[in-house]
């Protein structure tokens, strides 16, 4: 990509490995190096969270890459789970069970630190990253992990976002790697059926995605 610094930002993967072990491949072909952003919930609902988690963890194998990972909700909801019942219910009943069984019903302390260790924003010259959206209402350093991991963005809806351009999955469809005006969502519900996709930016230039990666082996799992 002519020694021009990119970008690829990875929707929610639910412990797909497969489909992430396909994407990466794709996005280290594309370019000799770069930055990967990783959108948050890598675990729940799919087959191999630990294996997902593992991976993220190793980091590149590449020293030409550089690999960041963003809290998502549902690392939130785990988290939140060593509170009490209520919250381990709640975490079990949105995918905790599948995240568990793939663990062997034991995660490692390691895993839970470096999960609560993830920042929630990414803001940057031309972009925000986040997991799930920002509010437009509220100054970016007033906004909390119950807007940043947890809110719903309408799917024709494109904000101004203090001029940058903003990437965050969440919400899933099976339309999206998809941009509107400001705005682009890559959750691709790979989890749902649908496929694990990137967005990738040129860091140097404003705007939304030069293009969109997307994994091959929908697992299907929901």
């Amino acid at each position: 990509m002519n020694g021009r610094r990119f970008t690829f930002a990875v929707g929610d993967i639910h412990g797909c490995l497969v489909q992430l072990e396909d994407l990466l491949a794709s996005i280290e072909s594309s370019a000799p190096g770069g930055r990967v952003i990783f959108l948050g919930d890598l675990i729940d609902r799919g087959p191999d969270s630990r294996g997902v988690v593992e991976r993220i963890m190793a980091g590149p194998r590449n020293a030409d890459w550089e690999w960041i990972t963003l809290k998502g909700n549902h690392e939130q909801m785990l988290l939140a789970a060593r509170k009490g019942y209520a919250e381990m219910s709640h975490w079990l009943m949105n995918g905790g069970d599948e995240t568990m069984a793939s663990y062997g019903g034991a995660i490692p302390l390691s895993h839970l630190v470096w999960m609560a260790e993830r920042p929630s924003l990414i803001v940057e010259r031309h972009r925000i990253f986040v997991h799930a959206g920002v509010d437009e209402n509220l100054p970016l350093d007033q906004q909390d992990d119950d807007i940043l991991l947890w809110m719903r963005t309408e799917p024709n809806y494109s904000g101004n976002y203090w001029g940058k351009h903003l990437c965050h999955g969440h919400t899933p469809s099976l339309s999206n790697p998809r941009t509107i005006g400001n705005r682009t969502n890559v959750d691709s519900g790979a989890v749902f059926g649908g496929v694990l996709s990137c967005a990738i930016f040129d860091d140097e230039v404003p705007g939304g995605p030069i293009g969109f990666l997307v994994s091959e082996h929908p697992e299907g799992h929901g």
